[in-house]
């Protein structure tokens, strides 16, 4: 009778009858890979189906419905389904790929300066070829960063690194200032190449396609001396004048960059005292270890507690030199960059409020010339009705 009656309760339930058996793990819950559970999940997939006809969260495969089928590596839960699921507009693959390699140094009798090799790979079809090889020097990448700047004011043009390193860093043109620019002029490029906007512009396609002297000839046909010196003074007067009524947002915004950008360059002056400090430190610590070895051929009797210190400085020498190489290559690159990355926001800042100053100056402009004009107006307007009332006066005399 009790065997009978849980089969009654199993099919009212909708589950088999051996679903329940005590003997069963869990005791009244059913396997998972069992009948009931793959009716519950069918289930769930129909009303997922039912209400998100656009995903195309399972496959069509019968195998896949089959809960037997299942490994415990799969999801169970259509909701860990859904997060795999890969959307049709979906950005398409990279299709730009610019290397940064190879740098050289010139020596001329005016200047001495290191160029890059940078290979473009692509299958754009605005470009006449898949792959390009040129060579350009620091001086390019400004005229390329000015002219994204022009074309696009109101954008975050990524960071180049300075013309010049910090002073106790590194010396200027030795393998780990040319290697550590090389570095970050490949990542400028490639974020250029990665955003939505920029990588579309005309003056960015020339510099990775075109030749040196094809580089030279188009930078000529910029502006000439005249008409930037008066776009130079056009922005001063702008800056100067300022804006009359800035919205609030980009005043808040404003206030939280110029904060920003005090912190993180009195965070990046602190780094790289400490890595001077650090630097100064290793430097005079390697100079004991050899001092305590000498130390120890002379003092018989302390040898062996002389050698113990002198290994245990040699410990202390390579714990401070990861430790410094942890800071050169993880910490300072990070911090500065975030400097730059500032003094672009400020940038950015600036050239808006110079917009919004010259719009600012038109539209009085305009107001005034609209005032001056209406007195005019108002008098050709007075002419016209006179002229107008004295036709009719002269009609109506006429008439007999």
């Amino acid at each position: 009778m009790e065997g009978e009656r849980r089969a009654s309760q199993a099919r009212s339930s909708g589950l088999p009858a051996g679903g329940a058996d005590a003997d069963s793990p869990g005791g009244g819950t059913p396997f998972p890979g069992g009948g009931g559970s793959s009716a519950l999940l069918q289930a769930e997939v129909l009303d997922l189906d039912e209400d998100e006809d656009d995903l195309e969260v399972f496959s069509k495969d019968a195998s896949l419905m089959d809960m037997n089928s299942f490994s415990p590596m799969m999801p169970t839960s259509p909701l860990s389904m859904i997060n795999q699921i890969k959307f049709e507009d979906e950005p398409d693959l990279k299709d730009l790929f610019i290397t940064v390699d190879e740098p050289e140094s010139h020596v001329t009798t005016i200047e001495t300066f290191i160029t890059y090799r940078i290979i473009t790979k692509t299958s754009r079809g605005e470009f006449d070829s898949s792959e390009f090889e040129v060579r350009r020097r620091y001086q390019d990448f400004l005229w390329l960063k000015g002219k994204l700047e022009e074309a696009h004011p109101t954008l975050i043009i990524p960071p180049l690194p300075e013309k010049f390193m910090v002073k106790g860093m590194v010396e200027r043109f030795n393998d780990d200032f040319i290697e550590t620019r090389r570095k970050a002029l490949h990542k400028f490029l490639n974020r250029i190449a990665d955003h939505p906007t920029l990588t579309f512009n005309e003056d960015f396609k020339i510099f990775l396609t075109a030749q040196a002297w094809e580089l030279s000839s188009h930078k000529k046909q910029g502006p000439g001396l005249l008409s930037r010196m008066g776009q130079t003074v056009r922005a001063v007067a702008s800056s100067m004048r300022g804006v009359k009524n800035r919205p609030e947002e980009f005043m808040e915004m404003n206030n939280f960059i110029e904060l920003f950008s005090q912190k993180i360059n009195l965070i990046d002056k602190i780094s790289q005292r400490i890595y001077k400090e650090e630097r100064e430190y290793f430097d005079e610590m390697k100079e004991y270890g050899p001092i305590h070895i000498l130390w120890s051929a002379s003092e018989e009797d302390l040898v062996d507690i002389l050698k113990d210190v002198a290994s245990c400085i040699d410990r202390c020498c390579k714990a401070t030199e990861k430790r410094m190489s942890g800071l050169g290559e993880a910490l300072l690159p990070v911090v500065h960059e975030y400097v730059l990355y500032s003094e672009m926001l400020m940038g950015v800042m600036k050239r808006r409020d110079q917009i919004q100053a010259e719009l600012d100056s038109k539209v009085e402009a305009l107001t005034y010339k609209k005032t001056d004009a209406d007195p005019c107006l108002a008098t050709w307007e007075s002419f016209l009705t006179s002229q107008t009332n004295l036709h009719l006066e002269e009609a109506s005399e006429e008439k007999p």
